[in-house]
């Protein structure tokens, strides 16, 4: 359950990779965005772009929430998603850090 309005960078990355919009969902990230996915760097939209492509929508990742705060310390949101589709199938964390409104770094593990 979250507490907090998600603010709209993550409310399109929950609703775009659900909806299967890779523009939309590459158009969250800032032109410099990191990406860090258990070890695995992407940088910038296109790697952004190319994780998309081989990890999120490319596989038809469905996102759930389940819950969502905002750390007041360093201004990062700590979703929980469950994740279902034909790759990762399971429940985790994903840290958000914003910039400018769009998502300028996301860290999964």
């Amino acid at each position: 359950m979250t507490d907090i309005e998600l603010p709209d960078a993550i409310r399109v990355f929950v609703e775009a990779t659900n909806a299967g919009d890779s523009e939309a969902f590459v158009a969250a990230f800032a032109p410099d965005a990191y990406l860090n996915d258990w070890g695995r760097e992407f940088h910038g939209r296109r790697g952004v772009s190319d994780w998309n492509r081989t990890d999120n929508i490319g596989v038809q990742a469905h996102f759930d929430l389940v819950s969502a705060r905002r750390d007041a310390a360093n201004g990062r949101y700590l979703l929980t998603l469950k994740v279902s589709g034909n790759g990762y199938n399971g429940t985790g964390p994903m840290v958000f850090e914003l910039r400018d409104g769009l998502i300028a770094g996301l860290r999964i593990s």
